[in-house]
């Protein structure tokens, strides 16, 4: 295996790392403007008022977009297998 293989191989598992965990961030991510907005305006200051939406948009997300990471995870699991015999020289 040489230094290119290992950079595009290393280069390929940050960028699955990143667009299967970017929806589930975003998520959490909107929520939580959209809670503190919510806050400031009303001056209501509950810890759980930011930690429940958010769990639940998390948990949503990772619902309803669970098929397309198992696939996406699997698709890139067997091109990973598929390159090892070039990994071995």
């Amino acid at each position: 295996m040489d230094a290119g293989f290992a950079v595009e191989l290393l280069k390929a598992m940050v960028f699955q790392a990143v667009a299967l965990t970017a929806p589930l961030l975003l998520a959490a991510m909107l929520v939580g403007l959209a809670v503190s907005l919510f806050q400031a305006v009303t001056s209501i200051h509950e810890q759980t008022l930011t930690f429940v939406p958010k769990a639940l948009a998390v948990t949503g997300v990772l619902l309803l977009l669970l098929p397309w990471m198992l696939r996406t995870t699997m698709e890139f699991a067997l091109a990973v297998i598929q390159k090892m015999p070039q990994m071995v020289h």
